[in-house]
């Protein structure tokens, strides 16, 4: 059976060229959009993934998109550094237990929460360890 490939989140979002700006920010570039002006839809990437704006017709309400978008880097006290001195409202570091190496918060242009977590080489040399003794146990 053909399966999927690849996952790609869509963001219902009220203006486009804001949350560019945005996640440009936090390192994604922008790869594609439709010409318009305003812009109805684009695509951006980072080292590992992408997301799409969609224009919005009806006003956001973040709250029932029930999306958390989950991001990673291996420098969060140097990310987060960046932020603050461009006048981001990051939120401080934290160590839960599921995420011991740190991780934060803060809320996009439309209200999306965000979560970006400390992920470097430790924490990569464990999960592949954690999916390689799952896949033995099967």
């Amino acid at each position: 059976m053909a399966k999927v490939a690849h996952s790609t989140p869509m963001l219902h979002v009220a203006e486009i060229e804001r949350s560019i700006l945005f996640y440009e920010t936090l390192g994604f570039r922008l790869i594609d959009d439709d010409g318009c002006k305003p812009i109805g839809w684009a695509r951006m990437h980072c080292a590992s993934g992408d997301i799409m704006f969609l224009r919005a017709e009806t006003e956001i309400d973040a709250k029932k998109q029930g999306f958390l978008f989950s991001l990673y880097t291996p420098d969060l006290a140097g990310l987060r550094e960046g932020l603050v001195a461009k006048g981001m409202p990051a939120l401080e570091i934290k160590h839960p237990p599921y995420m011991p190496s740190g991780t934060m918060g803060l809320a996009d242009p439309d209200g999306y929460h965000i979560e970006i977590s400390h992920w470097g080489e430790t924490e990569q040399v464990n999960w592949e360890k954690h999916l390689k003794e799952r896949l033995e146990s099967q």
